[in-house]
């Protein structure tokens, strides 16, 4: 009984915290039927279930690790739209660091970041199954940052319009090589080799990936000019013209950074350009102290996956022997295409949870829409940058960004 009446009595002060910090338009209801509002409201927006008094601790310090941890565990359940869902998740969570007097303790993550633990990382994410992937990626299954020229696009025309906008900006000419590290499902070679005349190499981690671009290569009758390799970017040899890396460097870690970039200058040739496409934190100290809900992506969706502030990016890729000489930023791109990929798989929410079962649906389901809003509310962020190798004449570079954009100086379609 003692221990029953200070939960209650720690769930009347959490009730009245959250009331005062944050006012949510939400409408609590416990196992036992009971219900609360969170805010002053007409009707809630959110209804906040929760399913069993064990799942209590996790509420009661409501970080966003605690309630996805509680969300994806079913001890909890959210009911109304995605969005205010999500918002709500936020504002539980800021609610909790104002009580706390900012003070919740977060412990810095470090990883190792072995070529093995990185494989397992990969695999882990990306081998969920192809057909997973394709019930909400755009049809080239391209698992990146999209380019919305005006924002009007829809998924499938921004993702190409992103490709092409990225070998348009490293000047990819016909017969030029093409190294694309994480290559994905392979969209960005074979658009590489068919439109610009590439001839490229693919490296990924991922097996069902691996399995997948090879087909579309073949496919595509491609074979003779792009090659997909099961491979890491450390035992990659060769020189190449021209470097991709869209959405590969948040696994490299932070302190491989300077390693990963000499890498790539030692992949480039003497007049080769490089393209790196990357998340990066908003945190100018590059996330020492790592932000709420890392703790869940880190177990949930990304394992050991860290992000670099631009300045961080930046520095280290001036001590591996490269020149930054234009810098994008994507921020809001993202935070659409990550609306657009939440929409798709809402749409086939019924299908993705006979396929992959309820816990990794509510994986997905939360990590989208999360991140949809943590890009649009500059809680991350994405920055494109475009490099060669320093200490070199700029004499092959172009005196301005005109090139990019001007349709009478790109690839021919």
């Amino acid at each position: 009984m003692l221990f029953k009446q200070a939960l209650d009595n720690q769930l009347d002060r959490w009730i009245a915290d959250v009331r005062e910090h944050a006012n949510l338009p939400v409408k609590l209801r416990l196992w036992n039927g009971s219900e609360f509002a969170l805010g002053k409201f007409d009707q809630p927006d959110v209804t906040l279930t929760v399913r069993e008094a064990a799942a209590l601790p996790l509420l009661l310090v409501p970080s966003l690790d605690n309630l996805g941890e509680a969300y994806v565990q079913q001890k909890i359940d959210f009911d109304g739209k995605l969005s205010d869902i999500i918002k709500v998740a936020y504002g539980f969570s800021t609610a909790a660091t104002r009580s706390a007097g900012g003070m919740l303790a977060k412990v810095a993550q470090h990883f190792t970041h072995t070529k093995q633990e990185d494989k397992a990382a990969i695999q882990y994410h990306y081998d969920v199954s192809n057909e997973f992937y394709q019930l909400w990626l755009d049809p080239r299954m391209v698992y990146s940052c999209a380019y919305f020229e005006t924002g009007t696009e829809d998924l499938a025309t921004a993702q190409l319009k992103k490709i092409d906008h990225i070998l348009t900006k490293i000047r990819v000419q016909p017969g030029q090589t093409l190294l694309d590290i994480g290559c994905g499902w392979g969209a960005l070679v074979i658009r590489a080799a068919q439109k610009f005349g590439a001839r490229c190499v693919g490296i990924t981690l991922s097996q069902n990936q691996f399995d997948l671009a090879t087909a579309r290569v073949k496919e595509a009758g491609l074979q003779d000019r792009i090659e997909i390799r099961l491979q890491d970017y450390r035992d990659t040899t060769g020189q190449f013209d021209r470097i991709t890396s869209i959405g590969m460097f948040e696994h490299v870690g932070k302190d491989n950074l300077t390693g990963y970039f000499a890498r790539i200058r030692d992949l480039l040739t003497d007049d080769g350009v490089a393209m790196n496409h990357g998340i990066t934190a908003t945190d100018p100290d590059s996330g020492q102290v790592p932000m709420d809900g890392s703790g869940f992506m880190d177990r949930y969706v990304f394992p050991q996956g860290e992000l670099p502030h631009i300045g961080m990016v930046l520095h280290t890729l001036q001590r591996g022997g490269l020149e930054a000489f234009d810098v994008e930023l994507l921020r809001r791109h993202y935070a659409l295409t990550l609306r657009h990929w939440a929409d798709n798989f809402e749409a086939n929410s019924e299908t993705i949870r006979k396929m992959v079962g309820e816990t990794k649906y509510r994986i997905w389901r939360v990590y989208l829409a999360g991140c949809s809003h943590a890009f649009t509310t500059e809680q991350m962020s994405i920055h494109q940058v475009v490099c060669h190798k320093a200490g070199r004449s700029a004499d092959h570079l172009p005196w301005s960004r005109r090139y990019i954009y001007d349709t009478t100086l790109a690839a021919p379609a």
